[in-house]
């Protein structure tokens, strides 16, 4: 199965400077484990030395957090996507 992933502007510098491209996987375990082996400086930005992600970086799979989710062994279907979300302060 072929899904969308899109990540912010700020990160492109780790994907070949796409913020918009496609991954193949059957399930979402397979996907997120493809996007970090293809983009592996994405990895950096999203998962802490002890591999938890980061607080501030969000990773949804179609509307979800997939850190709320139980497992990440979900059959992909058509239409699905994958967001990774970069919280931003200052002040």
């Amino acid at each position: 199965m072929t899904i969308e992933v899109s990540v912010p502007s700020m990160l492109k510098d780790c994907t070949g400077g796409q913020s918009l491209f496609h991954i193949e996987a059957e399930t979402l375990a397979e996907a997120v484990r493809s996007l970090f082996d293809v983009y592996p400086l994405l990895r950096l930005h999203v998962f802490d030395e002890t591999g938890e992600q980061r607080p501030h970086v969000l990773l949804y799979y179609n509307e979800e957090n997939i850190k709320w989710l139980e497992t990440l062994d979900i059959p992909l279907e058509s239409g699905d996507r994958l967001t990774l979300l970069q919280a931003v302060s200052g002040g």
